[in-house]
């Protein structure tokens, strides 16, 4: 007699494949779920999947971006390089911002209060276009000299200065990206963000070679054209952002009567936003210094180090994903009043990162001379860079606590705390080591790596006590 009944273990099998598929494509497509009420696991799932993939997309640009910029020679990628000295300042005020727009959002979403969150969404506009000002007077009007100072050559300054005018000059649509996609974030709306940024960096990667290099009719702008590509992507992408928020996401809305200067809501942003900005600047001239001591030590450590670097920040992308979301549950569900779930999904999350970045500590020990061979053949640049991996290897796996826990105080509105921790592990530990070991010691680059090994893992674990001491659920924004 044939069996009625299908294998019962094959079935749950059967029907868990289809719960992740289905959760898979509500991630992609977005949801109206609550992410205070639904199960944590897959609120993670969903809101994580998104921002994953919008990360991915934004170092697949970069990649692509320098390749084709490449093709036009070292001065061209120089001009890319220094103008890019000056973005990154531009980046440390946006990505501050984003960190208090996103706690903001999350937080009025999260109490239920929908008509503030788009308020709120209104006014980070505003000062968006505000602090964009002084960069755009800057790079339309003083391009020249702005690569001079940062010691460009000639052709440079005479050819590449058009690059860093559109750049520079049209700042205010990067940093609009950044601040209308921590709207959606926060909103628990991350699929309509991954959607903007692949939108975006999509009809910039299409419209890179086009206007480099020429096509039929359409002229090749060299360098310039790759600034033209990326202000004209990324503006399509404001535009679209700007459609969704006036048309309303699953989340939130902004409507015609909110479009009114508002200085209480401008200034809670402000204020909550120093902190943040706080930590990425300690953290970009962290960097900065640490580059200066390599650069003594030779250009053939300065190589494998900014190798080294782009294969972490490539393999860290699905743990910020991660901690991106980490954000958003923390602030919607400490407006909503349940601080244990937000505390709950710290520790989950943080436990998803820690097993992930194990996996990409074994392929660091094991096999970090064979990445660094994918991107140089020289064989010092191989070693040194491989080093550091290896050296990374041996405790990569706190970083991904070290970047959730940071991102629970971001989410909480509590920005001033992870900045001081950075100030204290960054100026005053990591930048006197690494010279003492790199130089003083000579210990040359390993001092470097040393250094930064030491200061980040204690940095990590020391903000991850500090999270469990509990007193980011009492902040206020």
């Amino acid at each position: 007699m044939e069996n009625e009944n299908p294998n019962p273990t094959a079935a749950r099998i059967i029907e868990h494949k289809r719960s992740v598929w289905s959760a898979l494509k509500d991630a992609i497509r977005g949801t109206d779920a609550d992410y205070t009420q639904i199960n944590l696991k897959k609120a993670i799932f969903l809101l994580a999947v998104p921002m994953i993939l919008e990360l991915v997309m934004e170092s697949t640009f970069a990649v692509v971006d320098i390749y084709f910029v490449g093709q036009l020679g070292a001065s061209a990628v120089a001009t890319v390089g220094l103008t890019e000295t000056y973005l990154f300042l531009l980046y440390s005020i946006a990505i501050g911002l984003s960190m208090a727009v996103t706690a903001i959002i999350a937080r009025r979403v999260g109490e239920k209060n929908k008509e503030d969150a788009g308020r709120s969404a209104v006014q980070s506009i505003f000062l968006a276009i505000i602090t964009s000002l002084p960069f755009a007077i800057a790079g339309i009007f003083f391009s020249k000299e702005l690569l001079g100072l940062m010691g460009a050559d000639e052709w440079s300054i005479a050819n590449g200065y058009r690059y860093t005018q559109w750049m520079l000059g049209g700042n205010g649509i990067i940093i609009l990206l950044f601040i209308i996609n921590a709207v959606f974030r926060g909103a628990g709306d991350a699929a309509i963000a991954m959607r903007v940024l692949w939108i975006a960096n999509g009809c910039n990667i299409i419209l890179d070679p086009l206007l480099i290099f020429g096509w039929g009719p359409i002229p090749a702008f060299g360098i310039e054209g790759a600034a033209i590509a990326t202000t004209i992507g990324r503006g399509i992408g404001v535009a679209t952002q700007l459609w969704t928020l006036g048309r309303g996401g699953k989340h939130i809305q902004a409507r015609f009567e909110y479009l009114r200067f508002d200085t209480s809501i401008v200034m809670n942003i402000v204020r909550t936003s120093l902190g943040g900005v706080g930590q990425m600047i300690v953290a970009m001239t962290s960097w900065i210094f640490l580059m200066r001591i390599l650069a003594d030590v030779g250009s053939e450590a300065v190589a494998g180090a900014t190798i080294a670097l782009r294969i972490m920040m490539f393999t860290l992308m699905p743990a910020w994903g991660l901690s991106n979301a980490a954000a958003t549950l923390v602030g919607q569900n400490l407006g909503a009043g349940n601080a244990e779930r937000a505390e709950s999904s710290v520790w989950k999350i943080g436990l998803y990162n820690m097993i992930f970045l194990i996996a990409v500590s074994f392929v660091y020990f094991f096999f970090n001379q064979s990445l660094m061979n994918i991107f140089t053949t020289n064989g010092t640049v191989i070693g040194i860079g491989g080093e550091w991996l290896q050296i990374l290897s041996y405790s990569y796996f706190v970083y991904g606590w070290w970047m959730v826990s940071v991102q629970a105080f971001n989410g909480s509105g509590d920005t001033k705390t992870p900045t001081m921790i950075n100030l204290v592990f960054f100026w005053l530990i990591q930048i006197p080591l690494a010279y003492l070991l790199a130089l003083a010691l000579d210990w040359g680059h390993s001092g470097v790596f040393w250094a930064v090994f030491i200061s980040e893992t204690s940095v990590g674990l020391f903000t991850l006590w500090m999270f469990t001491k509990g007193k980011w659920k009492t902040s206020t924004v």
